[in-house]
């Protein structure tokens, strides 16, 4: 706390430095006003004027009595917060993140905060419908804000300073927010609403005996009320409060029935709004045994864990890492210290959430991108309290403010999800997890059946602690792996659609044994082409140099990078011929085709296109698990830690897409995605079955597959990388140069890399057209700089790269021209 001076007599006064959640290289200073002294706090918010007009919510990151020399500060508007809203810790990890990554503070800001915490000029105020106050709560300038809202829902932060004349309406927003009857949002995708549940209660009249008694006799002339009248009884022995669903699924009665009681006067209807974090009570399971193996791995881990601080467990698909997880995340509560568990993907925290539940009640909180605005603060804001004890989430839960962490599980380590694209920062979460270890002083468990390369070379070299899983828990065996070849199917004219005689006659032996099916095809959409017969002409996208891909779901052809969408073509735009032919099969084609060949089954799709809903993963996993599906189609999605008893056959529609990418990891990936979504196959006591079909059945990744032989892949692939100075014996930087004009381009990607040549050498590759070359009207040359482990330090290479990028933004020949980095991009 900043306080009066009394030795003399006088305020001091402040400055604060802010980080603004823009791409600026540096903090910049504000003045504090001398009534703010006592609330500025690093962590806190600060409302802050930058540029002409704009204002900002920014982070307070040093508070000084210097003044800028080269400018004269403004004065911070106001102050938002009581107490830092984030922590010293997570300050740290910014910086780090910053300067690891190549970014500035801002964009990880702008990526770590939710966007409710994130107030500015442009954000939009919206107010929620249903929302339960009482106005004689609020101020005069609170209620003209909902005033105006009622009349138009929907307002931009500048149009309430315009309607209230103050430039400080932050600190009313936040207030309103707080009280749960605005919803804060930058974009808004979906109108907010609570979460509401439908309580019934009996009338207060009728809580003597007699008056209950009475009321038997005036019900007993309509049955299915006395039934929903006898079941509000029986319920409420447990419950003090009873929901309006229970009642109706209690005794089987509808909704008319419940609201005739309550149109009587016997029932009194309350609706509550409800955390969209709250699961109910949960009884914790009871103790669960580990296997001898299992034990062994406790002990090995725990043994690393004295020496170490990050281990990998290396276990085969179904070991029982998670039951592993569970004993450490157990011996860590113990201690009163907080776990993450990292997920790669949405779509496991559906599965793995009702697992770890069974064990730790509501002390698990859920954290991910796919969470709205109001629920994501809402999970901050409890985190910041110490409220839960475990996050689980995906790659954003590393941003959350953390006090005391003991233990990070990052489940599925390898998984490419853990590595943001876009926008910066481009980190990967399980190096940031590390990092984020160090600073709490935890422990970091790394889990995986397919380890990535360099985590499997740094336990190799005794970086990292490594402990081995090799037998699947249980009676469960490694399922039986069958190689079909596309080619000799399709000679014999055996092969229908995409699916050979041996992956049909599996699928059809399944559907009669009620056992379910995953087929696996790692590209959405219908057909990934439209080729003219006559003269070659392929259809693609205005925007990006990609083919347009056909949806049968919209009858349009989608382009996969921008969105753009157009109409099928009727007749060719070159040559004008109609014989138009679709090209190739996504998961689309694959699940029409499978409708057809077997009519009766129960068939659904889990991609992007059916995924994007906020609840479709867990919807259709819940259908899944449930038996409802016979046949899951899928793309990576299906590979990625799902876990159902009743799978005993996987199909992996063409291998040959995987293994052939253009990509110095694409066998590594086949490997690991052919590996994981095998391993779904027979996890209980019943054989599994795993059926491959492509061209090249003599393919050295799928012969490794069929062995279950990751340490073969690893011996090879390190010899290729060592040979052609590739990650994890070589450090990456990768430089995406854009403009919108080609020729301009070229030449400011050539410019740039023989200045960065002239003191980096023969480290820089480039510049070179990427496999596509213009995305979003942007045309694109890439830049790659190899780095060697030993020599050079990579932190001096950053350095220097920092000063030439900043050269290249000065330089007025490079106007219209920016350079995206990317650190570690694959």
């Amino acid at each position: 706390m900043l306080e009066f001076n009394e030795a003399e007599g006088e305020f001091k006064t402040y400055f604060v430095e802010v980080i603004l959640p823009l791409s600026i290289s540096k903090t910049y200073t504000y003045r504090v006003p001398r009534a703010l002294n006592n609330q500025v706090g690093v962590g806190k918010r600060a409302v802050v004027q930058f540029g002409k007009s704009r204002i900002y919510t920014s982070v307070i990151y040093a508070v000084s009595e210097k003044a800028p020399s080269l400018y004269e500060a403004k004065y911070v508007i106001d102050i938002l917060d009581d107490k830092p809203i984030v922590n010293a810790q997570q300050i740290k990890l910014w910086e780090w993140i910053s300067s690891y990554y190549m970014c500035t503070m801002g964009e990880v800001m702008q990526a770590a905060l939710p966007s409710a915490l994130k107030l500015a000029s442009e954000t939009r105020v919206i107010l929620i419908n249903d929302a339960e106050y009482d106005k004689a709560d609020l101020n005069d300038k609170e209620f003209l804000i909902i005033d105006a809202l009622e009349i138009q829902p929907e307002l931009k932060v500048n149009d309430i300073v315009k309607l209230l004349g103050q430039k400080s309406v932050f600190k009313l927003l936040k207030s309103l927010f707080d009280k749960g009857i605005i919803h804060i949002s930058e974009e808004i995708i979906e109108k907010y609403k609570p979460k509401t549940k439908s309580f019934i209660h009996l009338n207060p009249i009728y809580q003597e005996e007699a008056s209950k008694k009475a009321l038997f006799e005036v019900l007993e002339r309509s049955p299915k009320q006395l039934e929903a009248f006898l079941a509000w009884l029986k319920l409420s022995r447990n419950n003090s409060e009873v929901l309006r669903k229970d009642i109706m699924e209690e005794c089987g009665c509808s909704a008319s029935i419940i609201k005739t009681l309550i149109d009587k006067e016997i029932f009194v209807l309350e609706s509550k709004v409800v955390s969209r974090l709250a699961h109910g009570e949960l009884e914790l399971a009871d103790n669960f045994l580990l296997s001898s193996s299992q034990l062994k791995a406790e002990e090995e881990i725990k043994d690393h864990f004295l020496q170490k601080d990050v281990v990998l467990l290396y276990g085969v698909t179904s070991s029982g890492k998670t039951q592993l997880y569970v004993r450490l995340i157990e011996e860590n509560l113990q201690k009163n210290k907080q776990v993450l568990y990292l997920l790669p993907e949405i779509a496991l925290t559906t599965q793995i959430i009702e697992r770890l539940k069974k064990y730790f009640g509501n002390a698990i909180g859920i954290y991910h991108s796919r969470m709205g605005d109001n629920e994501r603060a809402e999970v901050w804001s409890r985190v910041l309290k110490n409220e839960y004890s475990i996050i689980l989430g995906a790659r954003s839960a590393v941003f959350l403010p953390f006090s005391d962490l003991g233990l990070i599980v990052v489940d599925e380590e390898h998984e490419t999800s853990y590595k943001q694209q876009d926008p910066a920062p481009r980190y990967h979460a399980r190096d940031t997890a590390i990092y984020l270890a160090h600073i709490h002083q935890a422990k970091v468990l790394l889990g995986s059946a397919t380890p990535s390369l360099e985590s499997f070379f740094n336990a190799k070299s005794s970086k990292y602690g490594f402990v081995q899983l090799t037998e699947r828990f249980g009676e469960a065996g490694l399922p039986e792996i069958k190689v079909v070849s596309i080619s000799e199917e399709t000679s014999k004219k055996t092969i229908q659609a995409n699916f050979t005689s041996v992956l049909i006659e599996a699928i059809r032996e399944n559907l009669e044994k009620k056992e379910q099916v995953i087929l696996f095809q790692n590209r959405r959409g219908y057909t990934p082409l439209s080729i003219c017969r006559t003269c070659g002409y392929i259809s693609k996208c205005i925007h990006c140099d990609v083919s347009m891909n056909y949806h049968k779901s919209t009858g349009q052809l989608h382009c996969h990078y921008c969105g753009y969408k157009q109409d099928v073509l009727s007749s060719c735009p070159a040559c004008g011929s109609v014989h138009i032919e679709p090209k190739g099969f996504g998961t689309e084609k694959i699940e029409d085709d499978l409708k057809y060949i077997f009519p009766d089954a129960r068939i659904a799709r889990m991609d992007l296109d059916t995924t994007r809903a906020k609840h479709s993963f867990q919807n259709i996993l819940s259908d899944f698990e449930e038996r409802n599906i016979d046949i899951l189609v899928g793309t990576q999605i299906v590979a990625k830690g799902l876990d159902f008893s009743h799978v005993t056959l996987i199909g992996i529609i063409n291998a040959d897409s995987l293994l052939s990418f253009p990509d110095f990891r694409a066998f590594e990936k086949g490997f690991q995605l052919l590996s994981q979504v095998g391993g779904r196959a027979g996890r209980r006591d019943k054989p599994g079955r795993v059926i491959i079909q492509t061209y090249d059945t003599r393919h050295r990744v799928i012969d490794q597959v069929i062995r279950h032989d990751y340490e073969s892949l690893f011996n090879t692939e390190i010899q290729e990388r060592l040979n052609f100075k590739y990650p994890p014996l070589y450090r990456m930087i990768r430089l995406d140069i854009k403009h919108k004009d080609q020729q301009v381009l070229t030449q400011a990607a050539q410019r740039f890399a023989a200045a960065i040549r002239t003191t980096l050498g023969e480290r820089v590759l480039g510049p070179e057209d990427p496999m596509i070359s213009r995305i979003r009207n942007l045309y694109i040359k890439t830049i790659y700089i190899k780095i060697e482990r030993k020599g050079i330090p990579v932190s001096k290479v950053k350095e220097y790269l920092a000063q030439a990028l900043l050269g290249f933004e000065a330089d007025k020949q490079n106007k219209g021209t920016f350079i995206q980095v990317d650190v570690d991009p694959f």
